[in-house]
């Protein structure tokens, strides 16, 4: 019964914006690290951004830096991940993923212990 459910993804335009949530249900997210990942036709999947339980840490990669932010509300039990200026490689499924933390304010692209099924981001004029 716990899962995770990412939504907000679709066809967008080069220069545009998304903003992706990821809800959890069973469980609460107060515990956790949290990160989004995705994966590019053709391609590995890649670790995009991470944040820590308290919200205090974040990392990004390289390719995102600046254009997307990540930010959690666990009030509401949910994740966001804000994306502007978004380019044609950005297509990808967006999953997040929470990892079960003891104390430690910080995240990692590792060590996840559960994912969400994904959704479809499509950057394309």
């Amino acid at each position: 019964q716990l899962q995770l459910v990412e939504s907000g993804g679709g066809l967008v335009q080069p220069g545009g914006s998304l903003r992706l949530s990821c809800a959890a249900s069973g469980f609460t997210l107060d515990d956790y690290a949290i990160g989004w990942f995705r994966q590019a036709p053709g391609k590995e999947r890649e670790g995009v951004s991470c944040i820590s339980v308290s919200g205090d840490s974040t990392n990004y990669a390289d390719s995102v830096k600046g254009r997307f932010t990540i930010s959690r509300d666990n009030a509401k039990n949910t994740v966001y991940l804000s994306m502007n200026s978004l380019k044609p490689e950005d297509t990808a499924v967006y999953y997040c993923a929470a990892r079960k933390m003891y104390g430690g304010n910080y995240c990692r692209f590792y060590g996840m212990d559960y994912w969400g099924k994904g959704t479809l981001v499509t950057v394309s004029s």
